[in-house]
């Protein structure tokens, strides 16, 4: 008897992590009558896809960007000539990008079932590469980063992670300036932490900050320490670097994925809302002291429930708090306004919605500071 061919999954673990989509393209084209195949990878502002295979070619069109918005397999059907089928490429919640295919086989008979099959592989082996060749992070750059960006993208956890309990998604602007705004995840059973925080400064000082206060959160949790530990690890952390001379503003929440119950420390400026029910509500908490701005510094956790179908935003004072030329604040009305227009929206597309929206709050003019937007849909 003859042995079927090589699962996809297999070739990939084999293959030299800068040529993952070389293998697909052969792959599809043997087995599944391909003709044109291109992996487009999302840019870090989440607003285009850009193609891999040939990087001189033109961002993503319409039916790209429905595909990666949806998080759907989008079909065009072709009369006269091959159907292109446009396939999410997505891991663990993260939307990479999308996986394009033109084939000369018929749609249906589980056709886009075995196309979604591989893209979800490449994903996996996509994510696992990262970290071993530039190729991909280049294709998501379309400027150059500065240094403070540079540490500050290498250190964020992924742009979305969820499973059937939760979405969580998270974006960070101006993606190629930043200065010491961050983010940042772990999921543990049950018990889903994030964090949200601004580095006192203006670049590559407050990215070294935002650096510090991070990975001592993370030695922290990964320790076994609850989050008030990981708050003074982190704070007595920058105190040693700094003297008081910088602080990071951080907002803690640990979340039961299970009951809804929040656990939280409020160490400076982020802030939380949900909305619930068509009303949005701000999370009231008692702001303690930014980490580090004191040496030996101690918290308190404070709590508040979230319900099923809640969503849960958290954002740095450089969306609440921005004010342009003058104008209110956009933690006001242009907040609650953009919130709301996400409501038929993903978190993965929500953030993108209120990020739109502040950047037309600004009218143009440069913003006087970086911004973070996390958004948590908990969906039991």
């Amino acid at each position: 008897m003859s042995e079927g061919p090589t699962p996809i999954g297999v070739l990939l673990r084999a293959t030299p992590p800068d040529r993952l989509p070389e293998l697909v393209a052969d792959q599809l084209r043997q087995h599944h009558a391909a003709g044109r195949v291109e992996v487009l990878l999302s840019d870090l502002t989440r607003t285009g896809l850009w193609p891999v295979l040939d990087p001189d070619g033109p961002a993503a069109g319409t039916l790209a960007l429905r595909c990666f918005g949806s998080q759907r397999p989008v079909t065009d059907i072709g009369v006269g000539r091959s159907n292109r089928v446009h396939l999410p490429i997505t891991v663990w919640g993260e939307r990479l990008g999308v996986l394009v295919v033109d084939t000369a086989l018929p749609a249906g008979n589980g056709l886009t079932e075995t196309f979604a099959g591989i893209a979800d592989e490449l994903a996996v082996a996509l994510r696992a590469a990262n970290g071993d060749t530039d190729r991909y992070a280049r294709v998501q750059r379309r400027q150059r980063l500065t240094m403070a960006a540079e540490l500050q993208w290498n250190l964020l956890p992924g742009s979305s992670l969820g499973d059937d309990r939760f979405l969580l998604a998270g974006q960070l602007e101006p993606a190629y300036d930043v200065h010491g705004d961050h983010f940042d995840w772990s999921l543990d059973g049950d018990r889903l932490t994030v964090t949200v925080l601004n580095g006192f400064g203006d670049g590559l000082a407050a990215a070294l900050l935002t650096t510090t206060a991070v990975n001592a959160m993370r030695n922290a949790r990964r320790s076994g320490a609850n989050l008030v530990e990981q708050a003074e690890l982190a704070s007595d952390a920058i105190w040693s670097r700094a003297g008081g001379h910088g602080h990071a503003a951080t907002l803690l929440l640990e979340i039961d994925l299970v009951g809804g119950r929040v656990e939280a420390v409020d160490a400076g400026s982020p802030k939380a809302m949900v909305a619930r029910d068509g009303e949005i509500r701000p999370i009231e908490l008692e702001q303690q002291l930014p980490l580090g701005m004191f040496g030996d510094s101690r918290y308190e956790p404070q709590h508040f429930s979230l319900e099923p179908g809640d969503r849960l935003l958290v954002v740095s004072d450089g969306v609440h708090a921005a004010a342009p030329s003058g104008r209110a604040e956009f933690g006001g009305s242009g907040l609650l306004s953009a919130l709301r227009r996400t409501r038929l929206q993903p978190a993965t597309e929500a953030i993108g919605t209120v990020m739109r929206s502040l950047r037309e709050y600004h009218a143009g003019t440069d913003p006087a500071d970086d911004a973070v937007i996390v958004c948590l849909d908990w969906r039991r």
